[in-house]
């Protein structure tokens, strides 16, 4: 179709020239992953794009000069150099500034631990990482046993890549089991740290009902013993009193990427085969990290359910699959996370706070590609994996999914900006930016299950990861591919009956209000014949063409009423 196309500061926006409507479509910059443009045709000069929330779109520009110019300047503005040209500097909503710091004390981390009981007997919340001095990627408050002292945790974080020192993640109430995260020692092959022993003890102790604690390394075992050739690697089980080892197999970020490229190679195939497509799916990868990434979450839960364990996760640095895995079992082992906002608190608690490397991995600047990888999506689709099998247990749709990972990358708003905490207050955010959370709470109608059956009916979720089990997210990876999708999905149905429900309803309390106004009176039978035929185009506009009637289905509707009130 022709059309217009406009490039703002923050958007590209194509209208559609058409007789019958206009139809305008918004691209926001930072939504750009790559622009290609292709050789003149016969037809003009093509230039596509490619965006990280898997829109292609295809322009034909009528000038090679324009296209050149369209061309260089998305280039520049879809990955600036300096964050403070990123979106959200400049994004500037009518709230006031009041509005705007409480939209950032919305979701607490903190609030989080509170909730499971810290402070206690066992753990506490210290401020010693106030002034980043311990771990410049952790924030200012973490949660270590209260039986060690400062002098443990600064010796033990020395021993630990980035200086990211063994803390807790998450403490199941029932049994005083606790998940807690970490990166991987400076171990090599001999190497080893009394003060991370100590601390490594202390966490045991937390639970006097386990008898030992697992340590789970997300990685491969050969990726692994090749970091402790470089003086990293793994804990040595004869220097800490009763840990048992366990590796998960996850593959590292580069893997990830790879494997993301292969799949999305497979969506864009024009008019495949069912044989072409699955093919394609299963060499990608995709699948199968994802039911890595699960069986880990799985693991662990079990672990902590079943066996009242303690468990220490760690990959490399511990902001990546150390990240997905804590998170998938949090999810798994307490409802409160398959709320609307105990998932807003589960990211901010494990990804935001805890020093994810937003930036780099969704490439907010231009910068070293090779740091890009989709591990925030990955964490997704594990949640929608969960939601495919048990519809009934999350609060929110899979639409709340896809509206938080378009603002992972839209960097509309702050929180997703920069590698960790620090980073987010070196560039200030709290004060120049708006947080994600209010807008997204305003829109929970929109995002809402209408098939949940509230908090208390699943606890601890069971899922199967047998390979038919893990679906491919085709309202992720082929959500603007109108083609391959259905004419409208079962929830898109239930949303809008729902809708309706309560348009509908809505009139009927105003209909009642009316008809409360209207004097009682009696009639005879022959006139309430007469009132039924009054007007023969009333079938016309019964409730199921409301919409497109509106200004004379209030008046029938009182004919209904005033039918039964006779009657």
């Amino acid at each position: 179709a022709n059309g217009i196309l406009y490039l703002t500061a923050t958007h590209l926006i194509y209208v559609e020239v058409c007789a019958t409507a206009r139809k305008e479509t918004w691209i926001a910059l930072h939504h750009i992953a790559t622009v290609e443009k292709l050789p003149i045709t016969s037809m003009g000069c093509p230039l596509i794009l490619r965006c990280k929330n898997f829109r292609v779109a295809h322009f034909v520009l009528d000038s090679d000069l324009v296209c050149e110019e369209v061309y260089i300047s998305l280039l520049k503005l879809s990955q600036p150099v300096l964050p403070e040209d990123l979106y959200a500097f400049s994004y500037n909503p009518k709230s006031s500034k009041e509005m705007r710091e409480n939209g950032w004390k919305l979701i607490d981390p903190i609030s989080d631990f509170e909730r499971m009981g810290i402070p206690n007997r066992y753990w506490t919340i210290t401020d010693a990482n106030r002034n980043y001095e311990i771990c410049s990627t952790y924030p200012p408050e973490i949660v270590v046993p209260k039986s060690v002292t400062l002098g443990t945790v600064v010796g033990s974080s020395k021993f630990r890549s980035k200086e990211r020192v063994p803390v807790l993640s998450y403490l199941y109430k029932e049994n005083n089991a606790a998940i807690c995260r970490c990166s991987q020692p400076l171990s090599g092959f001999y190497t080893r740290c009394v003060d991370d022993e100590l601390l490594l003890e202390a966490i045991s102790q937390t639970n006097p009902g386990s008898q030992f604690m697992y340590v789970v390394d997300t990685r491969p075992k050969l990726n692994a013993m090749a970091n402790r050739a470089a003086g990293k690697g793994y804990e040595n089980e004869d220097n800490y009193a009763n840990i048992r080892f366990r590796f998960m197999g996850i593959e590292n970020i580069h893997v990830m990427r790879s494997s993301l490229q292969k799949l999305l190679e497979v969506c864009e195939l024009k008019t495949p085969t069912m044989s072409e497509f699955l093919s394609g799916l299963e060499s990608s990868g995709w699948l199968r990290h994802i039911k890595a990434i699960m069986d880990a979450g799985i693991f662990i839960t079990k672990a902590v359910k079943v066996e009242k364990a303690n468990v220490l996760v760690h990959c490399s640095d511990g902001w990546d699959r150390t990240a997905q895995v804590c998170s998938v079992a949090s999810i798994l082992l307490d409802p409160f996370y398959r709320t609307f906002k105990g998932l807003m608190i589960l990211i901010e608690k494990e990804w935001i706070s805890m020093g994810h490397k937003f930036s780099q991995r969704c490439g907010h600047l231009d910068g070293d590609s090779k740091e890009v990888s989709p591990i925030f999506t990955q964490f997704l689709d594990c949640i929608w994996q969960l939601m495919e099998q048990f519809p009934c247990a999350f609060e929110f749709n899979e639409n709340f999914l896809l509206e938080i990972h378009d603002h992972v990358f839209s960097c509309q708003f702050g929180n997703f900006l920069g590698n960790c905490q620090k980073d987010r207050e070196d560039l200030r955010v709290y004060e120049k930016t708006h947080s994600v959370w209010p807008f997204l709470v305003q829109r929970k109608p929109d995002f809402r299950n209408p098939l949940y059956k509230g908090f208390t009916v699943y606890g601890v979720l069971n899922p199967s990861t047998v390979p038919y089990n893990i679906q491919f997210w085709c309202g992720m990876y082929n959500r603007f591919d109108k083609g391959l999708q259905p004419k409208q999905s079962m929830l898109e149905s239930l949303l809008e009956i729902k809708k309706q429900r309560a348009m509908l309803e809505a009139d009927v309390y105003e209909l009642e209000k009316v008809r409360r106004m209207v004097p009682k009176k009696r009639f005879s039978c022959p006139l309430l014949v007469g009132l039924v035929c009054l007007d023969d185009s009333f079938e016309s506009y019964t409730p199921l063409k409301y919409e497109d009637n509106g200004r004379y289905f209030p008046q029938k509707f009182w004919y209904i009423h005033a039918i039964l009130s006779i009657i």
